[in-house]
C-alpha cells in the first residue's frame, strides 16, 4: 500500500438499504494505540468531537459489560451529553451503544474494528446501526461529519505527540 492509498480523511457512507453509517480512516499508529485512544478516558476527552467543544468524562468503564457517559461543552457553556454501554472491548474491536441525551430514542449500535496495515499504519473501520432511516439521517444532518473530521485530526496530533516521546 502506498502513502497515496491511505485514508487520511475519514470516509463517511450511508447505506442505501439499511439505516447504517460506515466510517473508515487510517492512522499512523499501531492498532493498540488507536484502541487505547478510544478506551482511555483521558485520551478520548482530548480528541473527540469538533474543535470548538471540550469534553468532560462523567463515567467511563471501557471494558466488556462497562458503560460510559461524557459531555461536550461549547464555548458559551452549552452542554451536549452522551452515554452508552460497552458490549465488547477486545484488541481487535469495540462494540458499544451510543445515545445522545437530547434524543434518547435514537440509540445506535456501533462496531469499530482496527486492522494493522503494516509500516506503522492502522485502518479503523466503524459502523453505526440505527433503528430507523430517520434516526440515521438525523445523525448525518447533525454535523457529525465536522466532529469526525476535526476529532480524527486531533487524534492524529495526539498519536504523533505520543510517538515523539
Amino acid at each position: 500500500m502506498t502513502t497515496s492509498d491511505r485514508l487520511s480523511t475519514a470516509t463517511i457512507e450511508a447505506d442505501p438499504e439499511v439505516p447504517l453509517i460506515r466510517i473508515a480512516r487510517d492512522f499512523h499508529a499501531s492498532p493498540a494505540q488507536v484502541l487505547r485512544a478510544h478506551t482511555d478516558p483521558e485520551l478520548y476527552a482530548r480528541w473527540v468531537g469538533p474543535e470548538n467543544l471540550s469534553t468532560r468524562i462523567d463515567h467511563w468503564e471501557a471494558r466488556t459489560g462497562g458503560a460510559y457517559a461524557f459531555t461536550n461543552i461549547g464555548p458559551d457553556g452549552e452542554e451536549y451529553s452522551f452515554y452508552g454501554s460497552f458490549h465488547e472491548v477486545t484488541e481487535e474491536r469495540i462494540v458499544q451503544t451510543f445515545t445522545y441525551d437530547g434524543w434518547p430514542e435514537g440509540v445506535s449500535l456501533e462496531t469499530m474494528r482496527v486492522e494493522d496495515l503494516g509500516d506503522g499504519w492502522t485502518r479503523m473501520r466503524s459502523q453505526s446501526l440505527f433503528d430507523s432511516f430517520e434516526g440515521r439521517n438525523g445523525m448525518l444532518e447533525s454535523g457529525m461529519d465536522v466532529g469526525i473530521h476535526e476529532g480524527y485530526a486531533a487524534l492524529d496530533a495526539l498519536l504523533e505527540e505520543a510517538d515523539s516521546r
